[in-house]
């Protein structure tokens, strides 16, 4: 019985197997590298480059939320952008 490619006749034998598992390997790694790096910052509304937890947005949050009014949003806003300045 001649198997994987005629093995005893000079053939590739088993490690013809190998190369896909290789390929593979290559392109899991590749993956898992660009997931770290590369598209960290753009992952969504859901993502990490989506959360602003400055000061000045929380503020803005929570006077769109209705948890302070607008003469308080005001008097606080004036104070945070003396400290962290204006943010474009």
């Amino acid at each position: 019985m001649q198997t994987l490619a005629h093995f005893g006749d000079g053939g590739p034998g088993p490690w013809i197997l190998l190369f896909p598992l290789f390929w593979a390997l290559v392109v899991g790694l590749g993956i898992t590298l660009l997931r770290r790096t590369g598209w960290r910052g753009r992952r969504g509304p859901h993502g990490p480059a989506a959360r602003d937890d400055s000061p000045l947005a929380v503020l803005g949050r929570r006077f769109a939320s209705g948890e302070i009014d607008e003469d308080e949003y005001w008097r606080r806003l004036s104070v945070l952008e003396e400290q962290f300045g204006r943010r474009g």
